[in-house]
């Protein structure tokens, strides 16, 4: 059965009583490779970000990375979910909500489990489903400067 991910964002109406603007199941989901369902949730543009908008900031065409912004989107790993060691430049906060799977990250192997949280700093990386049932994963993405590391910039890739 696919993954439902019910979505609530909340907002103001014009007299300024907080309200919910939108409450459903996201339904412009994408296939980012094959074996991943990515689940668009919220994005923003500038810091601070500005509250202000109408707009529904999860229809914005998004990469993996805003610049100058944030991406929050939930993703489904399948198991055998296809290959794609990347790096982006962002710091990345991730909420691993249900399942398992593996993070290769130069060469080393990290399990990530149901309520495992995470913090990734610009490293290359990549997510290996080798289980029988997906993993699910919040993301939220915030973009950064490239790494600089042994005198180099690493900058984003894959």
């Amino acid at each position: 059965m696919p993954l439902k991910v019910r979505r609530i964002v909340t907002g103001h109406d014009t007299t300024g009583k907080a309200i919910v603007k939108i409450d459903e199941v996201v339904t412009n989901t994408r296939e980012g490779r094959p074996g991943a369902m990515v689940h668009p949730i919220w994005t923003t543009e500038g810091f601070p970000a500005n509250n202000d908008g109408q707009e529904d900031a999860a229809q914005r065409q998004v990469g993996t990375t805003l610049p100058g912004g944030t991406i929050f989107r939930v993703v489904e790993f399948s198991p055998g979910v296809a290959s794609r060691n990347h790096r982006t430049d962002s710091i990345d906060y991730a909420v691993c909500l249900s399942g398992e799977i593996d993070m290769d990250i130069d060469g080393a192997t990290v399990h990530f489990k149901a309520g495992d949280v995470m913090v990734q700093r610009g490293t290359i990386h990549n997510w290996i489903n080798k289980g029988t049932a997906p993993c699910v994963i919040a993301f939220i993405l915030i973009d950064a400067k490239p790494v600089t590391a042994g005198g180099k910039i690493l900058n984003a890739v894959g």
